[in-house]
């Protein structure tokens, strides 16, 4: 089977609901989807509709109601919380808006750190974690630490820890919200050139239509229900 043509994420019936004081309020209803394997998904919707939620399902740092999420040839869903850890750090990649690396480390060393879970050297772990720099272009900024690095370089400097363990899938969440345009053009063609030269299926959340544009499938959620991505202007979202 083509790699590119074979499902790697498949959701079925996915319910997802949230306690507040006495209240249960639904965030998700009823989700059924499909992810190619090397796909570049955008999930969009207005604030609230549950994109962020079904992202943190999908990548197992949450759990459902209902429903089945199955990812390769594991159905995650079924597994324990230990389980869950255990099968997160080796298949998932982390992309956030606000980078989240660690001020004290250099580039290098915040790229290093989710192989320290592995069992390799030290050697073989700085072997890797400069390959992944090289990847996205920052080989020359490797004992930087973040404050010495602009906005888009810090995203990929994370970009290159989300990929440094080979991961399954890379999951996104407002990868560009906080950068400016430039930057965010430079971040989300490595995204693509991730899919579409190495293989990766990258799921991102956006309220951007520049950056859902830049995905080859955009999906809608709107108060839980996942529909086509409708035409959207790009002050929708503003």
């Amino acid at each position: 089977m083509n790699k590119k043509n074979s499902s790697l994420v498949q959701i079925r019936n996915l319910y997802k609901s949230y306690r507040r004081g006495n209240q249960i309020i639904p965030v998700l209803d009823n989700i059924g989807l499909d992810i190619k394997e090397a796909e570049f998904l955008a999930l969009m919707g207005p604030s609230g509709s549950g994109k962020s939620t079904l992202l943190n399902l999908i990548a197992g740092l949450d759990q459902v109601d209902r429903g089945t999420i199955k990812i390769g040839r594991v159905e995650i869903t079924s597994l324990s919380e230990t389980e869950l850890a255990e099968w997160r750090a080796s298949n998932v990649g982390f992309i956030f808006q606000f980078y989240n690396l660690i001020p004290v480390l250099t580039a290098l060393e915040n790229v290093e750190l989710p192989l320290l879970l592995t069992g390799l050297s030290r050697k073989e772990r700085r072997r890797h974690a400069a390959l992944a720099l090289e990847l996205v272009s920052l080989q020359d900024r490797m004992d930087h630490h973040p404050r010495q690095l602009s906005g888009g370089q810090q995203q990929r400097v994370a970009i290159a820890r989300a990929v440094v363990t080979d991961p399954t899938i890379l999951v996104a969440d407002e990868p560009t919200g906080d950068l400016d345009r430039t930057s965010a053009e430079e971040v989300l063609q490595l995204m693509e050139r991730l899919s579409v030269d190495l293989g990766k299926t990258v799921i991102m959340v956006t309220h951007d239509p520049r950056a859902a544009k830049k995905a080859r499938t955009m999906r809608y959620l709107d108060k839980g229900v996942l529909t086509d991505a409708p035409e959207i202007s790009f002050t929708e979202f503003l």
